[in-house]
């Protein structure tokens, strides 16, 4: 993000730990509490959360939240450490599966989003606008 950054959330998750995915969205509340339009927290809250358990039911190692909230955009990303396998995409999920949602709905919802190869795993991040509907691609570096 351009802008200079006015708070930041920043936590190391477990293995395998799903107990730090309400915890996540705990701590990203108590940040976003002063941010966004209406219903930019909850989007936030929910795409964090896809995030956050993806990382730590699909990899072996724990990861780490990163959340940046500028003036006018909020920056999620979460890093795994788990060697340079296949890279995640979003899917359609099955009927009836509670599965497959994840990155679909971050790709839906979100203003931007990607992968980012790391040297040692991968970091998934998305973008909201302050906004809803706002263009944070646009004010990404």
């Amino acid at each position: 993000m351009k802008e200079e950054a006015v708070s930041q959330l920043r936590r190391r998750l477990g293995r395998a730990d799903l107990r730090a995915v309400p915890e996540a969205r705990r701590a990203l509340r108590e940040l976003l509490r002063h941010w966004g339009g209406p219903g930019q927290s909850e989007v936030a809250e929910l795409l964090t959360s896809e995030l956050v358990t993806n990382a730590l039911v699909h990899t072996e190692e724990g990861a780490v939240l990163t959340a940046t909230v500028g003036p006018r955009a909020l920056r999620v990303e979460v890093r795994d450490f788990t060697g340079r396998g296949r890279q995640p995409r979003p899917r359609a999920p099955q009927e009836g599966s509670k599965n497959g949602r994840g990155l679909f709905l971050v790709e839906s919802l979100a203003d931007d989003w990607g992968v980012r190869p790391c040297e040692a795993g991968k970091s998934v991040w998305f973008e909201l606008g302050a906004e809803p509907g706002g263009e944070a691609g646009a004010e990404a570096a």
